[in-house]
Order: structure tokens, then C-alpha cells, then sequence
């Protein structure tokens, strides 16, 4: 899922794209929204979501997605290839994140772990979002842990099993495809939590990737 970069932290690599990774890196509200809209699709391909947007809309700027016009923006949304199986529901739900940002964060999405009072407050912020539910927000106060070090105190007891080395911070689907090199996503029957609805595991490895 990540190689380590030059300042230590891991540099994001989900969607086999480079270019979608960068965005990913370099936007916290890219990666905030990547997550939000990997439900009832394949991750990388959710992940992908906000490079779609950026090349399509000319930004990712919570405040002009946030100010959009509605019906030109899911129109947008769902130019193939969409941004989701279902691109009108998905843009609704990515407008409303862009306007909570813009409007709560003036814009700036890390602000929501780096003005968290812990753990507990954390996940507490992230469940508050649209499109997260708890598992959802624990797998993402997960990864900004273990990818972005993004560590405040009770962060493990928040996210439970998911704090684990070798737990999976993403659920497992059909289908999905994985990161090339570094730290992975595997899919696999053992080292990790089932999803109920799919019958898949996914679990954080080194080397490289396989499929079980």
C-alpha cells in the first residue's frame, strides 16, 4: 500500500496509477475522499475517484467542489469512466465531504487529525463524515497511523484489531486489484478479519503481491 519516502512517511501507493497516488500523497482531502467513496467498489478503483475529479474539474479544492453545481457536477461524476458504480449518490456524498471541510476546516482536511484531542476524538470526527461508518473510520485512523504517522494518543484501542501489524486496512472484494510494490493489501483466508458480505480478507504484506 506504501513505500517510505524522504520525510519517513509512507509515499501512498493504492490505485497502481502513480499519477492518482500523487494526488493521493499530496492532498489530505484526496485520500479522505478516496476512502469515502471505496464502498460497494473496488478500492483501487475508488481511490482513483479524486484524480478522475481533478482532471475533469481542474481541482480537488473542497470549497469549488463544495460551491459546484450539483447536476453538472454528478453529471461529471458519472463520464466514463466514473467515479463510482454509482456516480449520482457517490457526487452528492463527495460534495457534502468537500462542503464540511471547506466549511469546518477552512478547506484544510488534515485538520481533522491534527486537531484531535486523541484517538477516541479521531475516529469520533471521522464517523461524523458522510459515507463512514465505524468500521470505515477505523480502517482510515488506521491508515493515517500506519501511512501517514498520524498517531495521537488511544489511536490503537480506537481502531481495535485494525492497530495490529499484518491486520488488513481495507476490506476485501472481488475483482479488486492491488499495489505493484511495497506494502500491500493481500487477499487472503488467514491473518486477518473475514468481510462478511464478501467472503475475503485482506491483510497488510511485504513483498510481492498474491492472490489466494
Amino acid at each position: 500500500m506504501g513505500v517510505v519516502g524522504q520525510d519517513g512517511d509512507m509515499a501512498i501507493q493504492i490505485t497502481g496509477d502513480p499519477a492518482a497516488d500523487k494526488i493521493l500523497d499530496e492532498s489530505p482531502f484526496a485520500l479522505l475522499a478516496g476512502m469515502m467513496l471505496d464502498q460497494q467498489y473496488p478500492m483501487e478503483h475508488a481511490f482513483r475517484g479524486p484524480a478522475k475529479v481533478t482532471d475533469r474539474f481542474g481541482s480537488f479544492d473542497p470549497a469549488a467542489i463544495a460551491s459546484a453545481d450539483p447536476e453538472e457536477f454528478a453529471a461529471m461524476a458519472a463520464t466514463t469512466p466514473a467515479i463510482h458504480r454509482f456516480p449520482g449518490s457517490m457526487s452528492a456524498k463527495l460534495q457534502e465531504l468537500a462542503r464540511i471541510v471547506a466549511d469546518d476546516y477552512d478547506g484544510d482536511a488534515s485538520r481533522l487529525w491534527t486537531e484531535a484531542a486523541d484517538g477516541k476524538d479521531l475516529l469520533k470526527r471521522i464517523m461524523a463524515l458522510p459515507g463512514f461508518g465505524k468500521q470505515k473510520a477505523q480502517i482510515f485512523v488506521a491508515l493515517l497511523a500506519k501511512q501517514r504517522g498520524v498517531t495521537p494518543d488511544g489511536w490503537e484501542q480506537a481502531v481495535g484489531d485494525y492497530a495490529l501489524d499484518g491486520f488488513p486496512l481495507g476490506r476485501g472484494r472481488r475483482g479488486s486489484g492491488l499495489p505493484a510494490e511495497g506494502a500491500r493489501l493481500q487477499e487472503g483466508q488467514e491473518g486477518g478479519r473475514q468481510d462478511r458480505r464478501s467472503g475475503l480478507t485482506w491483510r497488510l504484506v511485504d513483498g510481492p503481491c498474491t492472490r489466494r
